[in-house]
């Protein structure tokens, strides 16, 4: 007996089946240059301007906080600003270790990144 278990459908299916064409194709691979270079400069720039994150080229870029009120603040900072962001604090998170979460997909821009940046220089 499978529980919570069901097929995909059709759609889905073919959905997933367009995207690994994609990504194996050259626009795949351009778009994953690009990935790259966002979640890069999303980090250094995070650096620049006194957040902690976590080195790597993961497009999913954390801020650590490490303080459950400050991290809820910001979440709802953000949101006022037009930015979309995952707050993570305890218990989903252990004390300390609270932190924002930060996807950047191959449809952010640049500007998109920098007014992020922006944004969090004026919190």
């Amino acid at each position: 007996m499978y529980i919570f278990s069901n097929p995909i459908t059709a759609a889905e299916a073919a959905a997933a089946s367009k995207a690994v064409e994609i990504v194996d194709s050259p626009e795949g691979i351009d778009k994953l240059v690009k990935l790259q270079k966002l979640s890069r400069r999303l980090r250094d720039g995070l650096i620049k301007i006194g957040f902690e994150t976590l080195q790597g080229q993961h497009p999913i870029i954390p801020i650590m906080i490490r303080d459950t009120e400050k991290t809820s603040t910001l979440v709802k900072y953000l949101f006022a600003n037009a930015i979309l962001a995952t707050g993570l604090n305890y218990p989903v998170v252990p004390k300390g270790e609270q932190e924002i979460r930060l996807q950047i997909s191959a449809s952010h821009t640049e500007k998109d990144i920098d007014y992020l940046l922006q944004v969090l220089s004026e919190f």
